[in-house]
């Protein structure tokens, strides 16, 4: 069976945590930041885990993660 090429794009959005689950940043934080709340601009700075109904499709992207 021949290699398998990683996404490049989903290999730049995505880290592989100790657990085997997928970390990803958040949107909505690259321009117009003034018009937004600090407290929303804060809570954009955290990481979040892939949820479940796109696991897979990541899993796909990223072969050997």
């Amino acid at each position: 069976m021949p290699k398998l090429k990683t996404h490049r794009g989903a290999e730049k959005r995505f880290r592989k945590t100790a657990t085997g689950k997928f970390k990803r940043n958040r949107a909505y934080k690259s321009h117009l930041m003034t018009g937004k709340p600090s407290k929303r601009t804060h809570r954009l700075r955290t990481g979040v885990i892939v949820d479940k109904t796109n696991e897979n499709a990541v899993k796909r992207m990223l072969p050997y993660a």
